[in-house]
């Protein structure tokens, strides 16, 4: 009995110190695991991603087209496949968040109550805000702060980042320790024209110092400024890259010139085929295929083709991107070819037909031929010249132009009424010209230079043909006491001509000096210097509304003549190109002389404009100094001043004008010509 009970105590003292035993086991693995839960103290650190780029891309704005260099600066991280491009701002919202406070990953998932960053500006703290999942309230765990760590690097902005970790008993206080990258170098690519030091400079606020999205982007936006303001229109920044080691990758397109082409356009804008010979029209071109597009040059070509006097309308357009664009000349030829029959009658010549024949572009290489000849029973008369131009290709070979002339008009200088006494009457007499020159042409140091032999042989006859070498007053008509002169003369012509149109100016400018010195040979043994001088300028503006500006033209010119002075070759002032509303030489004939004229002419519509004017003239008192005074003899005031209006019409042969000018003794006149008056 004693035995069965004490082995019944000892079962139940072992079945109570094992179930002692493992309640303590128990308890302490709660403890350990809660004091797992709530004490982590953990630190987080991970390895620098080998691949960080964090790119400042700069884009073209969606409403400019291609050949535009408006941009817009946008950080992209282009390793990060999760993250868009975006616009690197302090003031952006934060948007990579996590959308579940509750998210269970392989850690435990623990309440962010509080996330700090330190070691960086509040502009780098908007930037790592965007990076990172961890927000304040939102969850958070282990694995996600290395995520956040590696994507703060994945920016190329840092040098270093650390996230830690301190619990409470709502969760975990997060604090993210950064170091910025210090910008040590600017590195380019892409670039031709723009160099290491143009680049640092304008990045100069950035090196050395902490990196700045913001100032990158200003400094972006500075460059692509730069490349405008000398002409690169297409050239831009493609992309800013900074990397973790201060290394600043700039990527830049300057606007390489891919295929160059001709288009030829009919007067409706149409494509049809030309007759200027391409190879011909490209060879004078400045801008070749390879280069970089620039502003200067297309205006320089533009101009140049203009000035051909081949074409009423010279355009360009743009297909490509900034890294290679391809250039389009648009073409619309004027009509080269001309021929003209016609006849009439006048008191000179009588009865009179004429034919005329021009070619301004033979061979579609603008060399110029023209021949005219005019038929009476009384005379015969021609004017005949062939010239090509200069080429910039041939620089060796000067332009020339070759030229034969006989002709017989009524002598602007002797027109007018003689003080002649009783019924005497004296007709005005005629002047004939025989002769010919030759005349070379060549830029010099930008001036258009032109150089020539001349030799005019003048005779001064009446109607019928005798000679007339003085009126019947007595004084001369001619330099020799013969009637006939001979005039052989070398002249220099300098020239500046900045116009956007040879024809119809819209800007620009035109200046010309000229002299002309003769040999003394022949009749009359003639020694004189005539010089001239002539500047025009023209400005656009916009009273009106309209497709085309209007433009106001001005014109200031003089000249005088030195030595001999046969009289006929006096300076004629008034008429149709000279003061309108008075008849041609009707204001005076004067060794001197000066002009100036002002226009405000206004587009009405394709091909028709308007013209308002005033001229003003002066011999500067010179009329003395000519040889028989026939300036003073005929009553002309020696100066005079004139306004009006008129149209112009764009015609194949030409601007066609019609002005109704007044002038200041009370006359009007309505005057014909072709071309612009300057």
């Amino acid at each position: 009995m004693f035995n069965a009970t004490d082995q019944l105590v000892r079962l139940f003292y072992m079945l109570y110190k094992a179930l002692s035993i493992s309640t303590l086991v128990a308890l302490a693995l709660v403890e350990l695991t809660t004091q797992a839960l709530a004490n982590p103290n953990l630190t987080t650190s991970t390895q620098k991603p080998t691949n960080r780029n964090h790119v400042v891309t700069v884009e073209e704005s969606p409403s400019q087209s291609n050949n535009t260099n408006n941009v817009a600066v946008t950080a992209t991280a282009r390793s990060a496949p999760s993250t868009n491009a975006r616009t690197i701002s302090p003031s952006n919202e934060i948007s990579a968040r996590s959308s579940s406070n509750n998210a269970i990953t392989d850690d435990f998932a623990v309440t962010a109550t509080d996330v700090q960053i330190v070691g960086v500006s509040e502009e780098l703290q908007q930037v790592i805000l965007k990076q990172i999942s961890t927000y304040p309230g939102g969850s958070t765990s282990q694995s996600q702060l290395e995520k956040d760590v590696a994507a703060i690097l994945n920016t190329g902005l840092f040098a270093d980042a650390r996230a830690t970790q301190a619990s409470n008993q709502n969760g975990w206080s997060v604090v993210y320790e950064v170091t910025p990258v210090v910008v040590k170098s600017i590195q380019l690519s892409g670039n031709q024209v723009l160099t290491p030091t143009v680049a640092n400079e304008l990045f100069e606020s950035q090196l050395g110092k902490s990196i700045s999205p913001v100032n990158l982007n200003q400094s972006a936006e500075k460059l692509n400024q730069w490349y405008k303001d000398n002409g690169y229109a297409i050239a831009q920044v493609l992309a800013v890259e900074p990397t973790a080691n201060g290394v600043v990758k700039i990527e830049v397109a300057e606007g390489v010139i891919g295929n160059i082409n001709l288009r030829f356009l009919d007067e409706e804008g149409k494509p049809t085929e030309g007759r200027t010979r391409e190879d011909f029209l490209k060879d004078d071109l400045q801008l070749k295929s390879g280069d970089l597009f620039r502003v200067d040059v297309v205006q320089q070509d533009l101009r140049q083709l203009y000035q051909l006097g081949l074409f009423n309308q010279v355009d360009i357009s743009l297909n490509g991107d900034a890294r290679n664009i391809d250039v389009t000349y648009e073409l619309t030829e004027r009509a080269a070819r001309t021929v003209n029959v016609g006849g009439g009658y006048n008191d000179t010549n009588g009865i009179f037909g004429t034919i005329s024949y021009k070619d301004s572009n033979v061979g579609g290489v603008n060399q110029k031929l023209g021949f005219e000849l005019q038929l009476s029973p009384r005379d015969l008369q021609f004017e005949g010249n062939y010239g090509s131009p200069y080429r910039a290709t041939n620089p060796d070979k000067p332009g020339y132009n070759v030229e034969a002339f006989r002709r017989r008009t009524v002598s602007r200088t002797f027109e007018g009424d003689l003080p002649l006494e009783g019924n005497q009457e004296f007709e005005t007499p005629n002047e004939g010209h025989f002769g010919g020159g030759i005349t070379l042409t060549k830029p010099v140091n930008g001036w258009d230079t032109s150089v020539g032999l001349n030799y005019d042989r003048t005779s001064i006859r009446d109607r019928d043909g005798n000679l007339l070498p003085e009126d019947p007053l007595g004084n001369p008509l001619s330099f020799s006491d013969t009637g006939i002169d001979d005039l052989v003369s070398l002249s220099l012509a300098v020239a500046k001509d900045q116009r956007d149109h040879p024809i119809n100016p819209t800007q620009g400018s035109l200046l010309s000096f000229s002299t002309e010195q003769s040999v003394p040979v022949g009749s009359g043994n003639i020694l004189m210097n005539r010089l001239q001088a002539n500047y025009s300028h023209y400005l656009p503006v916009s009273l009106f509304s309209g497709e085309n500006p209007e433009v106001f033209a001005f014109n200031v010119q003089g000249g005088t003549t030195i030595g001999d002075l046969p009289p006929y070759r006096a300076f004629n002032l008034g008429g149709q190109n000279s003061v309108r509303g008075y008849g041609s030489g009707d204001v005076a004939s004067g060794r001197s002389y000066v002009l100036a004229s002002a226009e405000y002419r206004i587009p009405i519509f394709n091909p028709v404009g308007a013209v308002l004017f005033a001229d003003f003239a002066s011999d500067l008192g010179s009329a003395p100094s000519v040889p028989g005074e026939p300036g003073i003899v005929r009553g002309k005031q020696g100066s005079g001043f004139g306004y009006g209006g008129g149209l112009r019409v764009d015609s194949p042969i030409g601007v066609l004008r019609a002005d109704y000018g007044f002038n200041d003794q009370g006359n009007s006149k309505l005057q014909f010509g072709i071309g612009q008056r300057f």
